[in-house]
């Protein structure tokens, strides 16, 4: 039960030295027994699989993951083996493979249910195993139980770099539960241990994973700010495999904000940045997001959180001192086909009862303004009819093609066993 890879051989030279002996054959592995014994080369195919893992050679790093299974024995690798099944299944759900995905899960369910019969009591690494095996299976509530285990034992066996991927697992598991403030605290707790045992991989899906977090909170300055910071640590580290990602969610970010000219340039680079054969899940991601940017069916986006109206003629335009104009476009938005009458408007909009003397006029220049507004002219000077005005008053043209904000017209790529390339393994 003491062996383990991870620990063990971490210079990268001398994994590169193992590969210079002809230990990448792809069928033979039978070496002299003199030379080198099976463990060692198990080990550096491991570390050169963690090597191409980082440069984004998604293949060669799961050739060498492979081989480095190959030359486990139970129970003394047990751990190991469920790395190394961890970095599998990350891979095979980038590359949207189910069906190795499942036999990957599958093999590490197995493992897992061995190790209660060998070890002598439960310990915290087993507890974080069990909680990313629930997490791959989508129970998420009994993930965070296994995973507060682990971090409560990992504490007690006084094991920094288990309690700094168990703090980042409990972020992902609270980020999957919607529970993001609880997901920002466990972040925070793990950006104070990093500060003491520099862990640069970890520190670099850290912020990556805060700017998901921050994202979904609507906090686009701080998000961005932590997608730069992910990018500065992963290329201080020469890891390139989250680039994409980062670009990715800078895109995001800016079309939350409704931004749209940005996102697409982001979105854009990031194609150009991938191997498409590879990291099909992202290059999915990002065709729907800049097909999503492009479509010029949509007529209107509405962003009420940040208050601006992308008209597809018009582009962007700012509503941040136009509050009532913006409840209006909303409420009849909201509800294209249905009339909205003086007394609706003045008890929804100005929440008072309707008083011609006062509201006759003050509806009618709102609207106007409006209209002035987001209605653009076509090419014989006529203005497209967005509010169209009735004897029962106002409504929203049903033919319009519109777009709220943080709302998608596609599904979002699914993420097979729950786990992305930063997840920690």
């Amino acid at each position: 039960m003491n062996g383990n890879f991870e620990s063990i051989g971490q210079n990268e030279q001398a994994a590169q030295e193992w590969a210079s002996l002809g230990f990448m054959a792809d069928e033979d592995l039978s070496i002299p027994e003199d030379k080198v014994n099976k463990y060692e080369i198990g080990r550096s195919f491991y570390q050169l699989g963690k090597l191409h893992y980082d440069k984004a050679d998604l293949q060669l790093a799961e050739k060498n993951f492979i081989k480095a299974y190959q030359c486990t024995e139970r129970p003394r690798d047990t751990f190991s083996i469920l790395k190394i099944l961890g970095f599998l299944i990350r891979i095979a759900s980038e590359k949207l493979e189910d069906d190795k995905a499942n036999t990957y899960i599958q093999e590490a369910e197995v493992i897992v249910e061995e190790i209660t019969t060998v070890l002598g009591s439960l310990n915290a690494e087993y507890f974080y195993n069990v909680g990313t095996l629930k997490t791959y299976r989508g129970d998420f509530k009994e993930a965070k139980v296994n995973y507060e285990l682990a971090y409560k034992k990992s504490k007690e066996e006084n094991e920094p770099e288990l309690l700094a991927k168990t703090l980042l697992a409990l972020a992902v598991n609270g980020y999957n539960l919607k529970s993001f403030e609880q997901a920002l605290d466990y972040l925070n707790q793990l950006n104070q241990l990093l500060k003491i045992i520099k862990k640069n991989y970890l520190s670099g899906a850290m912020f990556l994973f805060s700017a998901k977090v921050l994202t979904e909170m609507d906090m686009h300055d701080k998000a961005l700010e932590h997608f730069s910071l992910a990018n500065q640590v992963l290329q201080d580290k020469k890891c390139w495999n989250l680039y994409g990602y980062v670009l990715l969610g800078k895109g995001v970010v800016h079309k939350r904000g409704g931004n749209y000219e940005k996102a697409l340039d982001f979105f854009l680079l990031a194609e150009e940045t991938i191997d498409k054969v590879t990291f099909r899940r992202l290059s999915e991601l990002l065709e729907r997001e800049i097909a999503d940017v492009n479509d010029n069916s949509v007529d209107l986006y509405l962003d009420k959180t940040n208050r601006k109206v992308k008209e597809r003629a018009l582009g962007t335009i700012d509503f941040k001192h136009r509050f009532v104009l913006l409840e209006i476009l909303f409420l009849l938005a909201r509800n294209p086909g249905s009339y909205y009458d003086k007394e609706d408007l003045a008890r929804q909009i100005w929440k008072d009862e309707y008083n011609p003397l006062i509201h006759d006029k003050l509806i009618y220049t709102s609207v106007s303004r409006l209209r002035k507004l987001i209605e653009p002219k076509n090419d014989r000077g006529d203005k497209r009819k967005y509010i169209i005005r009735g004897k029962d008053g106002y409504t929203f043209n049903p033919q319009t093609k519109i777009r709220f904000h943080m709302e998608s017209k596609t599904e979002v790529t699914r993420t097979i066993g729950n786990i992305e390339l930063s997840s920690p393994v």
